[in-house]
C-alpha cells in the first residue's frame, strides 16, 4: 500500500481527494499548510505528494524546494495556475507533474498511479545500488569503490563528475534542476555553481561517448538521464 501525502488548504477538497485515494487502495495523510507538510514528511516519508501551490503559511513552491533538498519522492503540484511560466517555475524547484484545478477525480487517480508506477520501475532499475552497484547498459557504477566502468574499462572521472553521474544514472527518466544537483553534490547552494553543473555535464558527455547522448538537457529545468532501451 502506497502512502500519499495530500497538502491542500481547501478542507472539503482535501477530504474528497482523501476518500477517492483511499478507495483506490492508498494510505493517505492530509495536512492543510506547509509547516504541517514538512512535519508529516519528517515523521514518515510518503511515496507521493499532492502539493497545493497556494497555502496559508508557506507557498507550495517553497515546500517543494525544501522537500527536494533531501527527498526524491514524486511531487505533483496542484494549482489553478495555467501559464507556461508557472509550470516551468514549478519544474525548476523539483515538481514532477501538474494537476490543474478544477480537475476530475479520474485524472487525479491516473496521475498518482503513473507517478507510483514510475517509482516502482526506477526501484527495479536501482536495485543493484543496495549492493553498491548501479547498472545501465554497458555503464556500471560501483559506489563502494567509487569506480565507474564503460564497456568494461574504468572511466577517469573527478569526484564531482562521479557523484553527478551517480545521481543521474540512479534515477533514469527523472529531470533534475541545476539547483537540486548543486545541493546534492556540493552540499549547499554556492553562487555560480549552477553553471558549473553545465561544465561537468559537458565533460561527462565527452567521456561517455555515445552513451553521453542519454544525458538530455531539459529546457528550463536541468538534466535527465534516459533509461536504457
Amino acid at each position: 500500500m502506497s502512502l500519499v501525502l495530500v497538502v491542500e488548504d481547501e478542507v472539503d477538497l482535501s477530504h474528497i481527494m482523501r476518500d477517492r485515494l483511499i478507495a483506490d487502495g492508498h494510505e493517505v495523510v492530509v495536512v492543510h499548510d506547509g509547516a504541517a507538510a514538512m512535519a508529516a514528511v519528517a515523521k514518515r516519508v510518503p511515496d507521493c505528494v499532492l502539493l497545493d501551490w497556494l497555502l496559508p503559511d508557506v507557498d507550495g513552491l517553497t515546500v517543494c524546494r525544501r522537500l527536494r533538498e533531501s527527498h526524491l519522492m514524486p511531487i505533483i503540484m496542484v494549482t489553478a495556475r495555467t501559464e507556461e511560466v508557472d509550470r516551468v517555475l514549478g519544474l525548476e524547484v523539483g515538481a514532477d507533474d501538474y494537476l490543474v484545478k478544477p480537475f476530475g477525480l479520474r485524472e487525479l487517480l491516473a496521475r498518482v498511479r503513473a507517478m507510483l508506477r514510475r517509482v516502482d520501475l526506477e526501484g527495479v532499475r536501482r536495485a543493484p545500488a543496495a549492493n553498491g552497484r548501479v547498472q545501465s547498459g554497458t555503464l556500471t557504477i560501483d559506489t563502494n569503490s567509487r569506480i565507474a566502468t564503460l564497456d568494461g574499462a574504468p572511466m577517469h572521472l573527478t569526484r564531482k563528475e562521479f557523484e553527478l553521474l551517480t545521481v543521474l544514472v540512479s534515477n533514469p527518466g527523472r529531470a533534475f534542476s541545476r539547483e537540486f544537483l548543486v545541493e546534492q553534490i556540493w552540499g549547499t547552494d554556492f553562487e555560480g555553481y549552477e553553471r558549473a553543473i553545465d561544465t561537468h555535464i559537458t565533460r561527462l558527455r565527452r567521456k561517455l561517448g555515445p552513451v553521453g547522448e542519454r544525458i538530455a538537457t531539459v529546457w528550463g529545468v536541468g538534466y535527465r538521464f534516459s533509461a536504457d532501451t
